[in-house]
C-alpha cells in the first residue's frame, strides 16, 4: 500500500517545481512573438486566471476525492463503472499516452537546448538515415546530439525517481530550492538594470482590435498555459498526501499566486534589458540578458541553474504522472501489469519505467510541435470533462456531501476556466487541432471496440455428458 508522507511543503514544491522547469526560460520568445511585442504580457496575466480558476475545480474534486491518478481517479470515483465512467477513464488515460510523455519530454529538450549554449557542437547531428520507400519517394531523418542529451537526461532522472516516495519528496525540495533560487537571480538581474523604455516599447497597432490580436493572444495565452501546466501535480499522487482534504487545496492556490507573480515580474524584468525584437530571436533568453549584463562566466552560471530548474521539473512531472497508468492498471483498465509497487520501496516502478520509455522516445520531436500537441489533446477530456464533473457533483445530493472544499462564487470559476481552455483550443493552429481532435476520434473507436469486447458474455466451457 501507498504511504501518506507528502506534507504541503512537499507538495507546493512538486507543482511549483513541474510549473517551473524549463516553460518560463524557452518560451518566452515565442509567447512575446505571439503579438509582436510587449503586450503579450497580458497572455501571462488572463493565464493566471485560468489557472487559478481551472485550479479550484482541482482542488474541488481533489479534497473530495484525494487518491492516486487525478483526473483519471476523479472519473472513477464519481461515474465508478457506468458506461459515462468507463468511456471518461478510457479516454483520460488514452490521452494521457499521447500528451504525459510529450510534457515530460519538453524539460529534457528545453535543457538539450541551454546545454547547446555551453556546448554549441551539440547542435549538431549525431547520425543520419537516408532511405527511398516505395511510394514515398526520398526520406531524410536526423538525430541531433541534443537529442541524444535529452535522451540520457530522462534515463538519468528515472533513476532519481526510482525510489520510496519520502526519499523522492526530500530530493524533490532540494531541487524546488534551486529553481526558485535561478528565477530569483533572473529577476533581480532584470529589474537591477530595467529600462521602462525598452519594456514599454509597444508598436503603434499593439491594442488594434482585430484578427492578428485575437489568434496573437490565443497564442499568447497558449504558450502561458503550457508554463503553468503542473499546478495540480501532486494530485496524483493523492494517495501519498498527508490530510489531502487541507493540503491538496492549499497547495494549487499556493503554487499558482506564486508562480504567476514569478512569471510576470521576470518577463517585464527581461524585456526592460533586451528589446523585445531580440528577444523574439534569443534561443537562450535568460543567458542572453545576463550576458548583455554581466558577461560570460555570469551567463555560464545562470545557465547552469536553468538546467538544474530543468531537472527539477522533469523530475516532478515524471513523478506524478507514473502514478496515472499505475492507478488506471490498478483498476482494471489499463495493462494489470503496471499495477505492482516496487517490493522493497513500495512505489509504482513498472508504470514510472514505462512513462519513462514513452518520454524518452518523444525527445526525438522537436518542442514547438511537442508543446502545442500535448495541449490540444488533453483540453477537451480532462480539463473541460473535469468542469463538467464538477456541475455533476453537485447535482448530486450524495456525491455534494463529500466535498469538503467549495469553491467560492461558483460557477464563475468553472466558466472562465472552459472559456480559456477553449479559446486555446480554437485558435490553435490547424495541424495541432487536428491532432487533439484525430487522437479524441481514434479513442472514441478503440473505446467502442473494447467495450464491446469486455461485454460480450463468456462462453461456458463444454462439459461432457
Amino acid at each position: 500500500m501507498l504511504q501518506r508522507r507528502l506534507r504541503l511543503l512537499q507538495a507546493v514544491s512538486l507543482n511549483m517545481s513541474t510549473m517551473v522547469g524549463m516553460g518560463p526560460f524557452i518560451t518566452i520568445p515565442a509567447l512575446v512573438g505571439s503579438l509582436g511585442g510587449p503586450q503579450a504580457l497580458l497572455g501571462w496575466f488572463l493565464g493566471a486566471l485560468v489557472a487559478l480558476c481551472d485550479g479550484l475545480v482541482w482542488s474541488e474534486l481533489a479534497a473530495a476525492f484525494p487518491g492516486s491518478g487525478g483526473t483519471y481517479h476523479f472519473f472513477d470515483a464519481i461515474y465508478g463503472d457506468t458506461r459515462v465512467g468507463r468511456l471518461l477513464k478510457f479516454l483520460f488515460v488514452w490521452q494521457f499516452l499521447f500528451s504525459a510523455p510529450l510534457e515530460v519530454a519538453t524539460g529534457a529538450i528545453g535543457l538539450a537546448q541551454y546545454i547547446g549554449y555551453l556546448w554549441p557542437a551539440l547542435k549538431g547531428t549525431a547520425w543520419r538515415v537516408s532511405a527511398e520507400l516505395p511510394g514515398l519517394g526520398s526520406v531524410d531523418w536526423r538525430v541531433g546530439w541534443s537529442q541524444v542529451l535529452a535522451m540520457g537526461v530522462l534515463g538519468a532522472i528515472t533513476v532519481l525517481a526510482y525510489r520510496r516516495i519520502e526519499v523522492a519528496g526530500r530530493l524533490l525540495v532540494i531541487l524546488w530550492l534551486g529553481m526558485l533560487a535561478t528565477v530569483a537571480l533572473v529577476i533581480v538581474a532584470g529589474f537591477s538594470n530595467f529600462d521602462h523604455r525598452l519594456a514599454f516599447d509597444f508598436p503603434p497597432d499593439a491594442w488594434a482590435l482585430d484578427r492578428h490580436l485575437f489568434f496573437g493572444l490565443g497564442g499568447a495565452l497558449g504558450i502561458a498555459m503550457y508554463d503553468y501546466l503542473g499546478y495540480y501535480q501532486v494530485c496524483y499522487l493523492g494517495d501519498e498526501v498527508a490530510d489531502p482534504e487541507r493540503t491538496l487545496p492549499r497547495s494549487i492556490m499556493i503554487s499558482v499566486l506564486v508562480i504567476a507573480l514569478a512569471y510576470i515580474v521576470m518577463n517585464a524584468g527581461i524585456l526592460g534589458v533586451l528589446p523585445w525584437r531580440d528577444v523574439v530571436r534569443s534561443e537562450h533568453v535568460a543567458t542572453d540578458m545576463v550576458l548583455k549584463l554581466y558577461g560570460q562566466s555570469a551567463a555560464r552560471v545562470v545557465t547552469w541553474l536553468i538546467v538544474w530548474s530543468a531537472v527539477a521539473s522533469t523530475f516532478g512531472a515524471l513523478l506524478g504522472y507514473s502514478r496515472v497508468p499505475y492507478a488506471a492498471a490498478r483498476a482494471g483498465h489499463f495493462f494489470r501489469g503496471l499495477a505492482k509497487t516496487h517490493p522493497r520501496g513500495n512505489f509504482p516502478h513498472r508504470s514510472l519505467l514505462a512513462v519513462s520509455a514513452l518520454a524518452t522516445l518523444a525527445c526525438l520531436a522537436d518542442l514547438g510541435t511537442v508543446i502545442a500537441a500535448l495541449l490540444t489533446s488533453r483540453i477537451l477530456v480532462q480539463f473541460g470533462g473535469q468542469i463538467a464533473t464538477v456541475f455533476y457533483v453537485r447535482s448530486r445530493p450524495d456525491l455534494a456531501a463529500q466535498l469538503r472544499f467549495r469553491m467560492a462564487l461558483f460557477p464563475l470559476p468553472t466558466i472562465i476556466a472552459l472559456a480559456g481552455w477553449l479559446y486555446v483550443f480554437g485558435t490553435s493552429e490547424f495541424r495541432t487541432v487536428l491532432y487533439g481532435l484525430v487522437s479524441l476520434g481514434l479513442g472514441l473507436a478503440v473505446f467502442a471496440l473494447w467495450d464491446h469486447a469486455s461485454a460480450r458474455p463468456r462462453k461456458r466451457p463444454a462439459t461432457s455428458a
